[in-house]
This record gives structure tokens, sequence and C-alpha cells, in this order.
């Protein structure tokens, strides 16, 4: 099995909405020597701002993210998406990339038409660096050091790890100095607690994940919270009714006799209460699990081994009691409505299989083919992103009508309330206060703020004209 460690720099954190304008890549063998990599950029796609923040971070002005000689943004996604097809099947690998590089990886193919899932679907697995190093940390911590700032809190900073531990991080926040930094990050656990790196190998299938919660009467799943390791001896009481990858389990700590006692109504406000004795991962996520023999003591929080085990026994021989318990937590829960913005709905279900075929015959077509096959989509969402496409893409295929009406739902979107994208009003307000705060490196900050200025001078204009 190969590992593929990548990183993103985008415009923004806001899934969605911000782009990623630089994505790295390197691909490794087993034993982690490099064999591959692969880098590339992008430029600013029409409806989206960057976060004067990011541009600070990243050091980009607005002339780089602006600069016509880059690829499109359909471009580069199009030359990810077939380099890491190409080195599938493999393990991917990023620091703190499950909930935000994949997040955004996702977004983007899902938003360029291509099925969203490529690291999850393919026989690739899936892992983070962050969790690794984090589980290090908290199993045997003399195998890293965690700096301190100076403020006197421990920090998983990818920077401030790399400085710690001896490792070259030429430039931080360049998505390749990252990648190779992680890459070095991983090489020290890796040689120095084989058992561990050999378990976050192992749980970055999510099918070995599953049979291992299946299998076992209980075990010690690890959470990180605000830089900080939380150990909780668990069993598996269900799968999640609502998400087939999730998985409820009940903290073992926790009195069972008494929840067995409690009437429904007892039991669903008992389980509301913070903290809950119910826990909840997804399968699909590299969660941190150890089994109770590999589990050193102060894992168990503060529980007795044999007390926790027998607890365990009860919760699985009573298959009753764990239907109730699903049951009470199902029913704690707030329902999610559904979001106004088409890119917060990537997991309001699949496309169906007329549309799989649309967006493959998509790929393959002329500009002007490729409208007729978005005007047919069936999926709102898909033929939004389509149209989108078509616009920054080709526009001139276009027919006035409808590119008036892309033009004007962009120009909404920009000048907006703020719940979706980054709009003018806020950009201009938070690049102002950044240059008041002194955060202006070589004006970088200023000449944004006169592109913004200049933008939404514009915008007002064609939505007053478009208006009569």
């Amino acid at each position: 099995m190969s590992f593929v460690f990548f990183d993103t720099e985008t415009t923004g954190l806001k899934r969605g909405f911000d782009q990623i304008i630089h994505f790295a890549a390197v691909r490794t063998d087993a034993n982690l020597r490099e064999v591959a990599r692969f880098e590339s950029r992008s430029r600013l796609q029409p409806h989206v701002l960057p976060h004067p923040s990011a541009m600070r971070t990243n050091g980009l002005p607005i002339e780089r993210l602006t600069d016509a000689s880059l690829p499109t943004h359909y471009a580069m996604v199009g030359d990810i998406r077939r380099t890491l097809m190409s080195w599938s099947p493999s393990i991917f690998v990023g620091f703190n990339s499950i909930r935000f590089d994949e997040e955004m990886l996702r977004q983007a193919l899902f938003q360029c038409l291509y099925s969203a899932y490529l690291t999850s679907n393919h026989r690739n697995g899936r892992a983070d660096a962050l969790s690794l190093v984090m589980a290090a940390d908290a199993v045997s911590p003399a195998q890293l050091v965690v700096p301190v700032t100076e403020e006197g809190r421990r920090t998983f900073r990818l920077h401030h790890l790399a400085a710690a531990n001896g490792v070259a991080h030429a430039q931080a926040h360049d998505a390749m100095s990252d990648v190779l930094a992680t890459v070095e990050l991983c090489r020290l656990v890796y040689e120095r607690s084989p058992e561990l790196w050999q378990r976050f190998v192992r749980f970055s299938n999510k099918a070995a994940v599953a049979d291992f919660v299946d299998a076992e009467d209980g075990f010690v799943l690890t959470e990180f919270f605000g830089g900080r390791a939380y150990h909780a001896p668990v069993v598996c009481i269900g799968v999640d009714p609502n998400q087939a990858n999730g998985r409820i389990c009940l903290n073992l700590n926790k009195d069972v006799g008494q929840l067995a006692a409690m009437g429904d109504l007892e039991l669903q406000a008992h389980l509301s209460q913070k903290p809950s004795p119910i826990r909840h991962f997804r399968v699909n996520s590299a969660p941190s699990l150890t089994a109770f023999f590999d589990a050193p003591e102060h894992m168990l929080d503060g529980g007795a081994i044999d007390h926790i085990e027998s607890q365990a026994r009860r919760v699985k021989s009573d298959p009753q009691l764990c239907a109730r318990l699903v049951a009470a937590y199902i029913a704690t829960r707030e329902p999610f409505p559904l979001s106004p913005h088409l890119e917060e709905r990537i997991y309001n279900g699949f496309p169906g299989p007329d549309d799989e075929r649309r967006m493959s015959d998509f790929h393959q077509a002329s500009w002007p083919d490729r409208l007729a096959i978005v005007q047919g989509l069936e999926d709102e969402r898909l033929r939004w992103f389509g149209l989108r496409l078509v616009y920054s893409e080709a526009r001139g295929v276009l027919p006035a009508a409808v590119k008036v009406e892309i033009e004007r739902r962009l120009a909404d979107q920009l000048a907006g309330d703020g719940s979706g994208c980054l709009t003018y009003e806020l950009a201009l307000a938070e690049t102002e206060k950044l240059i008041e705060e002194g955060a202006d490196n070589e004006g970088l900050l200023s000449r944004y703020r006169t592109y913004l200025q200049d933008r939404s001078a514009r915008a007002a204009v064609f939505r007053a004209q478009s208006l009569c």
C-alpha cells in the first residue's frame, strides 16, 4: 500500500464557498520513501473573494491570485483528480485533513461535476497526521516533542511541531512545504512507535474500523478537542440510523444498571446532558481506537479494567438496551434545516444514475455541448455548479439571457447577507480592520482593498441596471 500526503492552501476557511488555490501531494511507498510528487495552482474563480487573513497568511497578493497565466480552477481540479486517480489505491494523509483539506477537496470535485469521494472510494483509505501526532503524545509522549507557546499552552500547529522536532519546514503555509513536513513527522512516529503507526494505518480503512468495533466487546475511543486528548472506554451500541458510517457508543464508566432502569423520557433527558455518556464517530474518519489490552491505565479515564470489561459484556449481551439507548440518543438530536445555499448541500443526497452519466459526459464534450448537458441535469446543485463552470470557462457559448441571469445571481450572492460566501462588505471590513492593526505587509492588503472597492462599485452599477 502506498501513501499520498497532501495539503491545500485556500482563499479562506469556509467550506463550499472558498476555493483551493494551491494543491501539493507526495506519494510514498509503504516505508514512507518518496516515489512521486505533484503540485498545482489556480487563479481565482469569478465568484470568490479571498479572505484578507488568508491572503496575509499565504503571502499571496491579489495580483498573483488573479494572474491570467495561472490555470483556471476547473483545469487545476481536473489535473488533481487525474493525478490522484492514477495514484489510487493509496492511503491519503494530511495534517488536519479530515476536518479541512478533505472537505475542501470534496467541494472542489463536486462543484466541478466530479464525484466528491475520491479519497474514500477506489479502495483508498484516509487518515489524519494531526490525530496521529496527538495520539503519539497521548500514548507515548516521549516519542515527539510538543512545544509550548509563550502563553504556556501546548501547541500542535504544524510549523511549531516541525521546529520542535528538528523537521525541516522551509515555508509554513506553502502547500508543498507543509506536505514535506507532514511526511517527516510521520516518519518519526513510524520509526519510534511502530505499533502506533500500524494502528494508524489499520484504521485508515473504514472496513477495518467497522470490523474492530463489531468484534471487540469494548475499546478506548480517543478524541481531540482544543489540542487535548480525551480518552473514554466505550462499547458500540449500534449504527447511526441516519448515517451508515456513524457508530454510536456508550461510555463504560457510566452506571449501566442505572441507565437500564430509566424510562424512555428520563433516558432521553439524561443522554442530552453535557457531557453525554454517548460518544459518536464515523468509521470512515480514521478514528483513534485502542483495544483494552493495549491501553495503558491512564486511558481508562479512572475506571477499573475488570469493571469496564464486565459492563461492556453486559451491554453487548442486551440488544434491547442497546436499541433503547440508540433511540433515546437519536430523539435528543436537533434536526438540521436545509441550507438555503446550494454550496452547503454536498451531503444532502447523491446524484442519481442519470446525472452521474451526464457528469461523466460533461468532461468529454465541447463547451457548447456541455451547456446542453448542464441544462439537462436533474440535480439542482449540479445544474447551478455546471452553469457557473460554463460561465467561468466559456461564457461566449451562453445565450445572452442565461449569461445575464448567472451574473445577476453571482452579484446578488456577493452583495448578500454574509450567511453564504464572503461578501464585498465583509471583505472590505475585514481588510480595513487588518490594515488598522498594522498587518499590511508591503501593501498587500491596501492593494486588495482597492480591488474590492473597484469590483463592488462595478457590481453595484450592474445590479442597479438589472433591476430597471
